[in-house]
């Protein structure tokens, strides 16, 4: 699989992301449902812990991506929902040490919401993957 970043303005890389990927040669596709901070039974975890919530849901992120055979290096789209996009933003740098060591900058829409499925949960990402 080649990726090429389309990037007609400089200020998204910055932040993490490109504005646009041309994917060529793949010839599989993952899409993850969104991730949250939550156990193996579901259970909510880290309670008004942004950080703790993003940490855990990446953690659910990869898992996903491994049952399917794939790492973050193979993630093509992020869709990121938080219930405060200041706080999620201010610990966004966990998405850079996960991510960074891939040298990926997936596409990315980060949307704040009044509330995720359950109500201790604060941050959900979904991705779209591709080898």
């Amino acid at each position: 699989m080649e990726r090429t970043a389309v990037n007609p303005w400089n200020w998204s890389i910055k932040l993490g992301y490109n504005q646009g990927e041309v994917i060529q040669g793949a010839s599989r596709q993952v899409i993850c449902a969104g991730q949250t901070s939550v156990d193996e039974n579901g259970a909510p975890q880290h309670a008004g812990d942004m950080r703790g919530q993003i940490a855990l849901a990446l953690d659910n992120l990869e898992a996903v991506l491994e049952g399917a055979g794939m790492t973050l290096a193979n993630v093509v789209k992020l869709g990121v929902y938080a219930t405060d996009v200041d706080e999620a933003l201010k610990n966004f740098d966990l998405m850079g040490m996960r991510f960074g060591p891939h040298q990926v900058t997936p596409p990315m829409t980060l949307l704040g919401v009044s509330r995720l499925a359950l109500p201790d949960l604060m941050f959900e990402i979904e991705a779209t993957a591709m080898a």
